[in-house]
Parts: C-alpha cells; sequence; structure tokens
C-alpha cells in the first residue's frame, strides 16, 4: 500500500505564524476564579491540521514497518546491544508484497536465526536473501506472510537540505517509534561505507535498534535506510534511496553486490601538487600509490598521475573517481584520460571486483569526536583506496 500525503512546507510555516498570540487566556476569564475550571486554550486551526497531517501519516507508515531479533552464532558480538553479545535487534521495513524485507547488514550479521515480527503482532522466521557489508544494507525475507503493507522508494536526489522527515524504528527496543526532524546535510558520514556517496543525515533521532528502518519524506515515501548514529543520537545517516534501489536487484538475485575496483590509492590535488606535477589548477583526482597486479597497473596507470575523466565523465574530485568506479560493471573497459607530467594522455582499464581486504573493519561510530580528539575511523583523506 503506498503512501500519499503530502504535507507542504509552507503550511506548517504558517501555522507556526499565526499560533504567535492565538492560545492562552485572556481577559476577565483568565483570573483564575477559585472553584471554577479554566477552560481549555485550543490550538490555531492551522497548527491542528499540521498535528493531524503528521499523525495521519505516521499511522499509515508503522504498518509497513518491522521489529527484526536475531541470536548470533557463537563468537559472533552484537553493535546494537553489546552487553547481551548473542542477540541484536533492529528495524526493517516491506518493500515487497511477497514478503521482502530491507534492514541493515550490520543488523543481521552472523546471524544463526532471525525472528521478524510485524506491526500487527505477527512472527515469521526470516533468512537472508542478500547481504552488503559495504552499504550496510541487507534483505530478509519471510514466507507465508499475506495483507502486508509496502513503504515506496522516493526519488533521494530531490531531497534538499532543510526537508522534514520521519525516522521509524524500535529503538532500544521500544515498539513502533517516530521521530520528527529535518535533513542536516547531504554528503559523506563519520565513516564512509560506500564510498563517494552523499548519505543523509538527520537530526531525527536515530538510536540503537533504529537501524534498518526507514527515514521518510512528508509524502510517505522512503528516502533513506537509517543506518547509524552518534553516541547521544542527535547526529544520524541513512542509505539514499536511490543507493537502495540500485542495489536492490543484486541482493535479490545473488545476494551480494559487485562493486567495481580500481586497485589505487588516491587524494585531492591541492595547490601545492601543482608545481611538482606541472598543473595549472587543483582539479581531478591524484593516483598517490598503484597496487600490485590490480587492474589500474594493468591498464598502465601510475603514482602521481592525475585522472581527470573516466569513461566520458569529468573528474573533480576522489568522491566522483569513487563513485563512477563502485557503479561500473565489473569486467567493462573503460577509457581514463590522466594528466601526467602535464601532459594528457588516456590508458584503458578493465575494471576489476571489489573486495574485503584483510583487516580489521572500523567499528561502527557511536559519536563525533571531540575537537581535540583524531578521528579513527574517518578515513584517511591522504589516501582512500578505490
Amino acid at each position: 500500500m503506498a503512501m500519499s500525503r503530502p504535507i507542504a512546507v509552507v503550511v506548517l510555516m504558517l501555522a507556526v505564524a499565526f499560533s504567535f498570540g492565538c492560545a492562552g487566556p485572556t481577559g476577565a476569564d483568565s483570573r483564575g476564579v477559585r472553584g471554577r475550571e479554566a477552560a481549555h486554550p485550543a490550538a490555531a486551526p492551522e497548527l491542528q491540521r499540521v498535528n493531524a497531517l503528521l499523525a495521519d501519516l505516521a499511522e499509515h507508515l508503522k504498518p509497513a514497518l518491522v521489529h527484526v531479533r536475531v541470536r548470533r552464532a557463537p563468537g559472533e558480538a552484537s553493535r546494537e546491544e553489546p552487553d547481551e553479545p548473542q542477540r541484536a535487534t533492529g528495524s526493517g521495513f516491506v518493500i515487497e508484497p511477497s514478503g521482502l524485507i530491507v534492514t541493515n547488514a550490520h543488523v543481521v550479521e552472523g546471524a544463526e536465526t532471525i525472528q521478524v515480527r510485524l506491526s500487527d503482532g505477527r512472527r515469521f522466521a526470516g533468512n537472508v536473501a542478500g547481504r552488503d557489508t559495504r552499504v550496510d544494507l541487507a534483505l530478509i525475507k519471510i514466507d507465508g506472510a499475506t495483507n502486508l503493507t509496502v513503504l515506496p522508494l522516493g526519488d533521494s536526489n530531490r531531497l534538499r537540505v532543510g526537508e522534514f522527515v520521519l525516522a521509524l524504528g524500535h529503538p532500544f527496543g521500544l515498539e513502533q517509534s517516530v521521530s520528527f526532524g529535518i535533513v542536516s546535510r547531504k554528503g559523506a558520514p563519520l565513516v564512509v561505507a560506500a564510498p563517494g556517496f552523499d548519505f543523509i543525515q538527520t537530526d531525527a533521532a536515530i538510536n540503537p535498534g533504529n537501524s534498518g528502518g526507514p527515514l521518510v519524506n512528508m509524502a510517505g515515501e522512503v528516502i533513506g535506510v537509517n543506518s547509524m548514529a552518534a553516541r547521544n543520537g542527535s547526529i544520524g545517516f541513512a542509505i539514499p534511496a536511490n543507493l537502495v534501489k540500485q542495489i536492490i536487484p543484486q541482493l535479490a538475485a545473488k545476494g551480494r553486490v559487485d562493486w567495481g575496483w580500481l586497485g589505487v590509492s588516491i587524494a585531492e590535488v591541492t595547490e601545492d601538487d601543482l608545481e611538482r606535477l606541472k598543473l595549472r589548477e587543483p582539479r581531478g583526482v591524484l593516483v598517490r600509490d598503484v597496487m600490485p597486479g590490480e587492474p589500474a597497473e594493468r591498464g598502465g596507470v601510475r603514482a602521481n598521475d592525475v585522472i581527470v575523466g573516466f569513461d566520458g565523465t569529468a573528474l573533480e574530485g576522489p568522491r566522483d573517481l569513487q563513485r563512477v568506479v563502485s557503479t561500473t560493471p565489473v569486467g567493462k573497459k573503460v577509457r581514463m584520460t590522466l594528466l601526467r607530467d602535464g601532459l594528457e594522455t588516456e590508458v584503458e582499464v578493465t575494471i576489476g571486483l571489489y573486495q574485503e581486504r584483510e583487516g580489521p573493519r572500523p567499528e561502527r561510530p557511536r559519536r563525533p569526536p571531540r575537537p581535540d580528539e583524531p578521528k579513527p575511523d574517518a578515513p584517511r583523506p591522504e589516501a582512500p583506496k578505490e
């Protein structure tokens, strides 16, 4: 059941404006005569309408929200409930009437058994249909469920900073929770999960247990999947819906996502690099290092090359390269335009398959670092790998 109850921003602004002076007792009736109950002040009609629309929207969204409970295999630690290392809890929402549910990959990490509880109390055993740790997205399949409410995925590219959003989930085991906020920013989160993609930052409360729940706009469309938050819950990040739509078909078809890979360490081109690299302006992507045997080396890319074009797309910085490489089909041959010693040249590279490299994964951050504290989970800007 798709939601379509738009709430105009201007309505709320007008409501706030009209509300001043409309509330509170006035005149002789406000003097508090003993034994007489004061009349209950009514909210301005505009505010009443906004309240009703928000409550109606939340009510229509909740039936698609699910509670995910996971029992982990021995030795698997829980990110959501650190005091109960063999159990985890999270959120999710239905995207197909057949019983396909979206959640976070870390919610079902190491799952031995999965139980999905619907909003009406029905419980079903769930199976992981697909999982991608790079974006932190997973699909759960339940069988035998009927009359499921489905949430539509909206266009996150059209989302603007300042728009109102609702975050739904089951934080701290509290069921059917809804928080209200705005889109605070679009950009990289504290830890880069999928290089190059702009995650959605919001001040709508996202706490442990909200992971995998939907971030919804005022039209009732899912524009993000809640994924991570600062420890105090004041800063949350959501996977953008357009990225979700892009990778769900792969997760559903083969249980994984095949990301493109070059095998280079990259950095911004700065003013200090211009003379050394014989450049006129600081643009493009500086290749700091080329990994032996990887696609870039086999294609002729060298350290200190500056990549300015990829398969016909102009590149301004590292995030541009990360984004286009990640989404390029594995095995595709692409032409890359380079500046080498100030001269433009082209090389042909066959895109490889991204794989988790050896080494521990950084723990998902729960609070921003203090100003005097390094950011251990942030990518090193001087040499991210792609």
